[in-house]
């Protein structure tokens, strides 16, 4: 059997590797990613190669006015801005922002591993299962301020999070470099002094926010996606040995889960998703958010409609909602559970929604979507 997961914002499923800005060069918009080994054997010939070496070791980007026929000449491949506007951004972005995450790609080309689909179907099961009493257990087992080791461990295996093994998902076929385009991101947050009334700011690395009239200052940060529209194809199997009782029995399973009730887990999954970003794209200046999140809503309609989809969010950008089993982040255990984690605990204050920040996706120079969400058509 076969499946389609079909980008409908911006996708980024990388594997973990990045261009650094000594390993590409910015020519004619687009992003020319560098066969050093060739480099290397070229300028071995000659004087040049030191002088090269020496400004890899020091520089924070190549300088195009004594390497840049390497663009022209040198490139593997070359990865076209969202927009020719993107490359003024990209020369005025400060070093820390040029290391540009890249998707997940073999010897034959870009694909969509697996994992990353089983991996957003299981957080979706978990999350059809959970309850405000299982966050209520989780949090009763935290002990002062040590957190123990795999602390929800037990409350995912007793919510059925091994039966997902029942469906095999294999990596998809390449894609044509045609469906990938670098993208301008940067995230927004809300300024929760006013009570009532947040209003939307922009981060700025290391120095805090600025309002929406200095989006420019911004930290943007770049990062190569599937654009809206690609498609990746697939197969899947339904492993039906597991509905043996007996095999049923050892493993501690009261039923044995099957493919539509993992579909329907993921949709409500992402319906408590939607919900709470279109609460967020409610705020002033994202106005083009709330149509990316409207959009959303008719695909989700689409997908519980055909009995046959779901819609997914996964990979890079999607946030903080996309990977967490409970969504109910205001309620009083969730925040204890929080407080005690070294990254959220400063994040965590009465009155104030969390998270307040979200990846946003610039399209034309402008906040267009959120990132990483898809449709899985079987």
């Amino acid at each position: 059997m076969t499946y389609k997961l079909t980008a409908l914002t911006p996708l980024l499923v990388g594997d973990g590797r990045e261009l650094s800005p000594i390993d590409y060069m910015v020519w004619k918009d687009q992003v020319n990613v560098l066969d050093q080994g060739r480099i290397f054997k070229l300028l071995s010939r000659g004087p040049r190669l030191e002088p090269y070496l020496a400004q890899l070791r020091k520089a924070t980007k190549l300088d195009f006015a004594s390497w840049g026929g390497f663009a022209q000449n040198f490139s593997q491949r070359r990865i076209p801005f969202e927009t020719p506007d993107t490359t003024a951004i990209w020369n005025s972005a400060p070093p820390d922002s040029l290391f540009i995450p890249t998707f997940a790609a073999n010897t034959s080309g870009a694909y969509l591993p697996g994992s990353a689909v089983k991996g957003a179907l299981r957080t979706g099961f978990v999350f059809s299962r959970w309850s405000s009493a299982t966050l209520e257990k989780v949090a009763a087992g935290i002990e002062g301020d040590r957190v123990p080791r795999r602390l929800a461990e037990p409350s995912e295996t007793s919510s059925g999070a091994t039966q997902v093994k029942v469906v095999a998902l294999a990596d998809s076929q390449t894609v044509p470099s045609t469906a990938f385009r670098v993208f301008v991101t940067r995230v927004a947050s809300l300024d929760t002094r006013q009570p009532g009334k947040p209003q939307l700011t922009w981060k700025v690395a290391g120095r805090g926010n600025v309002t929406p009239q200095r989006i420019a200052d911004s930290t943007p940060v770049f990062a190569e996606m599937a654009i809206p529209g690609t498609g990746f194809a697939g197969t899947w199997d339904e492993r039906t040995f597991f509905e043996n009782p007996e095999l049923s029995r050892a493993l501690g399973w009261r039923s044995t889960p099957n493919m539509p009730m993992f579909l329907e887990a993921a949709n409500e999954f992402a319906a408590a998703q939607i919900d709470l970003h279109e609460k967020y794209a409610e705020t002033p200046g994202l106005g083009a958010l709330a149509q990316c999140v409207e959009r959303l809503k008719q695909e989700l309609a689409s997908a519980r409609e055909s009995g046959k989809s779901c819609l997914l969010c996964l990979g890079w950008g999607s946030g903080f909602l996309a990977k967490v089993g409970f969504l109910g982040t205001g309620e009083d255990a969730y925040k204890k559970i929080l407080r005690a984690m070294p990254a959220f605990g400063k994040a965590i204050r009465d009155g104030v929604p969390f998270p307040k920040t979200r990846r946003i996706v610039f399209a034309g120079g402008q906040p267009a979507a959120l990132a990483g969400w898809a449709r899985l058509d079987l």
